[in-house]
């Protein structure tokens, strides 16, 4: 992995490397519709008017950097609308967005994707478990900040492993507010000095819980703000491709020790829970097809239902005919009804859903 200038014109993509140079100009010499997902953490023009001060008269280490400073909202919104722009074409037809920011920019940057015609799909507080305090004691003491979820478009087929978030979070439905601590201790990077190699370092746990929802191994990854290379280190261990940019060469170097040092888990590992929806499609007619099941088998339900398996794999009742699904409902007089559950077939005196016959085929058609 290599630091190096955006080659202009060039149809492949720069996998795994640190640009060099202005976001929007390096993105706009990359091929068109090549990225599956954009995480940004753009300047938040903080607008912080003088030092800040602990109750101890410390200095406090705020972001005064001058890549944080605009000189109006209107310069801070033009450069916005042009990043986005510049992200936008690059992603796939399907791809997302994440941007991160604080109060003093995120209703700014969500209005502009909307305007540029991304598709808001959530936003996220990521509420943190350790923030700094308020030390002037004017106001809350600001604990959190949010991240806005956005498709390329409102038909786009984005990426989200919500069985692998469930799993992540003990079974339950990932929520939209994320407790997470701010890097800290070890975590947190230093230059040769000692000092933050950069004052809003974002941590691991942090976009390892957005590239596990909503990228998959190989996926390519790009950070227009790359700063001390979180996205990019956490892609690298995930099995995912990067492209960062960053025009500051302290940060660049930083980054690049850092991803060196990162070690790619190991291809088994990556794989995560998915939903059913997202596995291959089995008609209930290969069952019948393969011999798995026979016209004129019976199947019951557990509540003593029961149907006849006829040769084009429709069933057939006293009162109804039809999919699997369809006689499901009628016997039950629901709306819906999912008849891979619900229907289960006799073998040597046991009673075995036929779900286990599509797995069976899944898993056949997987390995090939």
């Amino acid at each position: 992995m290599t630091t190096k200038k955006a080659m202009k014109g060039s149809d492949k993509l720069p996998l795994n490397t640190i640009l060099d140079g202005d976001c929007v100009e390096v993105m706009n010499a990359l091929p068109a519709e090549s990225i599956d997902l954009i995480f940004a953490d753009p300047p938040y023009n903080l607008q912080l008017k003088g030092d800040l001060h602990r109750p101890d008269s410390s200095k406090v280490d705020a972001v005064d950097d001058h890549w944080d400073q605009f000189d109006s909202f209107a310069a801070y919104d033009s450069f916005t609308r042009d990043w986005l722009a510049a992200a936008r074409r690059l992603l796939k037809p399907n791809g997302a967005i994440w941007v991160i920011g604080s109060y003093h920019n995120i209703f700014r940057v969500g209005a502009e994707l909307q305007n540029a015609g991304y598709w808001i799909l959530n936003d996220v507080v990521w509420r943190k478990s350790n923030p700094m305090p308020n030390f002037r004691g004017a106001r809350l003491t600001n604990a959190h900040e949010t991240m806005i979820w956005a498709a390329k478009s409102e038909k786009a087929r984005t990426t989200f492993n919500y069985e692998a978030l469930k799993a992540l979070n003990e079974g339950l439905q990932m929520r939209s507010d994320w407790v997470l601590p701010i890097c800290n201790g070890g975590e947190r990077l230093k230059d040769d000095n000692g000092d933050k190699a950069h004052p809003t370092q974002k941590p691991e746990a942090l976009l390892h819980r957005v590239l596990v929802g909503s990228t998959n191994p190989g996926d390519v990854v790009l950070d227009p703000f790359f700063g001390t290379g979180t996205t990019g280190a956490v892609a690298k261990k995930l099995g995912r491709d990067f492209i960062g940019i960053e025009r500051e060469e302290a940060y660049r170097k930083v980054a690049q020790r850092r991803i060196d040092n990162a070690r790619r888990f190991d291809r088994a590992s990556l794989d995560v829970s998915v939903s059913r929806r997202a596995e291959p499609r089995v008609p209930f007619g290969q069952v019948v097809e393969r011999g798995m099941l026979n016209p004129g088998e019976v199947l019951t339900s557990l509540r003593g239902k029961t149907a006849r398996i006829r040769a084009d794999g429709t069933l057939i009742s006293a009162d109804a005919r039809g999919s699997i699904h369809q006689v499901g409902a009628a016997l039950e007089g629901a709306p819906s009804c999912n008849g891979w559950t619900y229907w289960h077939f006799k073998r040597d005196g046991q009673t075995i859903p036929i779900d286990i016959l599509r797995q069976q085929i899944r898993a056949e058609m997987q390995s090939n």
